[in-house]
């Protein structure tokens, strides 16, 4: 017996629950840091380029204001063209210069429009501005102003690169962050395959035993019908636990076909009726034809898990109720009942939901992997000291 088939599964459903909840914890939170960096730092370099700005277009204001009282102090008289044509020829740096007077009317200026004239630098309409203003107005000049048309684009571009960087950050990480994941996935998936292995081990070295008992028990004669019952009910006990751990751990599927799945639930209640009987449960069966399309061993093991689950759950003297009708299935029992903080986790592999009723916890984890195979809506209705229905709603018939 082999379990090759587990193995070629890369990560089971459960795992991959477990690995997306660590990638979307992780994610997060490497991008709200990445996010926290990356506006840190783009906050640093635009004050430091606005600062830088700043001091440049303020230098070169100055340099041209000196200028112009320089020229007023040598040449006091100029005309009003000889002023325009001394203006024009001050400009030797990268800014835009406009020259007005007190009234903010422009003596010579490649600048359309001033927003306001105030001395300061200040950023206006996407473009840097810098007033150097002369309150004695040498030249006429009452103030000198720079305008500066790339620093708000240069913005732009930081912007872009950084949010560029991030992007192939927050993807690296998030790679990172997946094999993580796997790394810490690892020792249970080896955990999971060990006990998948001893298991199966186990499973195999019972095949032998079980089969010898049961053909016994059917040629033993003269001794009380009692205790015959109790071993016969015991050793079928064992054989569906046994085929459950085969069919679970083989993962052999057969063909699909049509069956009648009311016959499928009369003979497999027949075949555990000792188990019942055992228990002094009383069972009630209503169920009306019904076609399904499923391989005959799924069949099989799907009823067989759950009339196992009910019989475990339920002390003696309850009651077990089987319905089918308009393609729904319907197992209830009058048993211990199911914790409500738990019923999430009772489809899950090895999880019981009363560790003092035994078992391996795989009965309704195959019947949850049965139900998606073949399309069948499950739910459970639960409440504890009151009983569980198992409600099972087969696909239509194509």
């Amino acid at each position: 017996m082999t379990i090759s088939k587990e193995r070629a599964i890369v990560l089971t459903s459960y795992e991959r629950r477990s690995l997306f909840r660590f990638l979307t914890l992780y994610l997060v939170s490497v991008f709200v840091l990445l996010a926290i960096i990356g506006y840190l730092f783009f906050e640093n370099n635009r004050t430091a380029m606005k600062s830088a700005m700043k001091f440049e277009m303020m230098y070169q204001g100055r340099m041209l204001s000196s200028k112009i009282i320089m020229q007023a102090m040598h040449t006091p008289n100029m005309d009003e063209t000889d002023k325009v044509n001394f203006l024009a020829s001050l400009k030797h740096c990268r800014f835009d210069v406009g020259y007005y007077d007190s009234e903010g009317d422009a003596l010579y200026s490649e600048i359309d429009e001033v927003p306001r004239f105030k001395p300061d630098f200040f950023i206006a309409d996407n473009h840097c501005y810098t007033i150097i203003e002369d309150p004695s107005e040498h030249l006429g000049v009452r103030y000198v102003v720079l305008k500066e048309n790339e620093l708000v684009n240069t913005f732009g571009q930081l912007r872009m690169r950084i949010i560029g960087y991030l992007i192939l950050s927050f993807l690296l990480m998030g790679v990172v962050g997946y094999f993580l994941g796997r790394l810490f996935l690892r020792p249970v998936r080896e955990q999971i395959e060990a006990l998948d292995r001893f298991i199966s081990d186990t499973t195999h070295e019972l095949n032998t035993p079980i089969s010898a008992i049961l053909m016994t028990i059917q040629s033993l004669k003269n001794i009380d019908e009692k205790k015959k019952t109790r071993l016969e009910a015991s050793a079928k006990r064992l054989n569906v636990m046994y085929s459950s751990l085969t069919y679970r751990l083989e993962g052999k599927e057969e063909e699909a076909v049509c069956l009648d799945f009311a016959a499928v639930i009369e003979e497999r209640v027949g075949y555990v009726r000792e188990l019942i009987e055992a228990k002094r449960l009383k069972i009630t069966l209503d169920l009306e034809p019904t076609e399904v399309l499923m391989a005959h061993s799924s069949a099989q093991r799907l009823i067989d898990n759950l009339l196992s689950n009910a019989i475990k759950y339920t002390d003696v003297g309850d009651s077990i109720a089987i319905t089918l009708k308009e393609r729904t299935l319907k197992v209830s029992d009058t048993g211990i009942g199911i914790d409500e903080e738990v019923q999430e986790d009772i489809f899950k592999r090895y999880k019981r939901a009363n560790s003092e009723r035994g078992g391996f916890g795989i009965g309704l984890n195959i019947v949850l992997s049965i139900c998606k195979r073949y399309g069948i809506k499950l739910s459970v209705e639960s409440q504890k000291g009151e009983g569980s229905t198992f409600t099972l709603v087969f696909p239509p018939m194509k």
